[in-house]
């Protein structure tokens, strides 16, 4: 029988950093506080457990390129009455829809918060371990043509398979090249039914054609798009617009004072 002399050693081999560090602590306590020694293992393993997952949302959280301080916590819900906060909380909190490989797509104009949800949304999915992956969707088209270029696409999609949930941020500003529109459809149907994609667009499906340059490429980039998808449609002004107009008010109210005066 091994004595206690080998146990970090055993730990360490075992890849148990968390107990290697705390073992000797927690028997402190446990013997203070007289647990039995299952209660003493327990405690072990799930300070083991607690912090394995929190360096692995971290690291999952870093790999994600997620825009900083977009979360569900920070968007005003208040400004987009057509976006229910409960519906874009179950996409964050219930991942099945991730599991079994469906979309989720965001359309409305430039500044309504399509990009702010889609982040939200996918910090939610990370805390359940979820790997994500955010990219404008110009800069993901750009690599993929370099990697066409030097015979690697099929590995860099490849590569991409390891993330459950591509976002495909401002769909609406690929240019219309066939060079462009190929290989993003070519992603598009990589992922068909096996991994999930979230779309940003200010761009309804109407207007695809101004994606795709051949017309049947349009309807089979849609048709797979939404086979498994849901649909949220964000109707408001642009946040980035109303601040613009508050900050202008504020400034000429300012101005219009007399000096030494201000509003309360």
């Amino acid at each position: 029988m091994a004595s206690s002399e080998a146990l970090p050693v055993l730990l360490k081999q075992l890849r148990l950093s968390t107990i290697a560090r705390l073992w000797e602590s927690f028997l402190t306590r446990a013997e203070e506080e007289h647990w039995r020694p299952a209660q003493y293992l327990a405690a072990l393993c799930e300070q083991e457990l607690n912090e394995r997952h929190s360096r692995r949302i971290e690291r999952f959280t870093k790999d994600s390129r997620l825009p900083i301080g977009k979360t569900l916590v920070t968007f005003d819900f208040s400004q987009t009455p057509t976006v229910r906060p409960e519906r874009i909380e179950a996409l964050a909190q219930n991942s099945d829809w991730v599991k079994r490989a469906e979309n989720l797509l965001f359309f409305g104009p430039s500044g309504v918060g399509k990009t702010h949800l889609a982040a939200a949304i996918s910090h939610g999915l990370i805390e359940q371990s979820i790997r994500v992956r955010y990219f404008t969707t110009t800069a993901l088209v750009q690599e993929m043509q370099q990697a066409r270029a030097d015979l690697q696409l099929e590995k860099f999609l490849a590569k991409l398979d390891k993330f459950s949930v591509i976002i495909l941020d401002d769909l609406g500003y690929v240019k219309k090249t066939d060079a462009e529109t190929h290989v993003l459809f070519e992603l598009i149907a990589h992922r068909y039914e096996t991994g999930s994609i979230i779309i940003t667009s200010n761009q309804p499906f109407g207007e695809w054609d101004k994606i795709f340059t051949d017309p049947s490429m349009t309807v089979a980039a849609i048709d797979r798009v939404v086979h498994h998808a849901t649909i949220i449609e964000i109707e408001a002004d642009s946040f980035r617009k109303r601040q613009a107009i508050s900050r202008n008010i504020n400034t000429s109210l300012g101005q219009d004072l007399p000096s030494g005066e201000s509003y309360t």
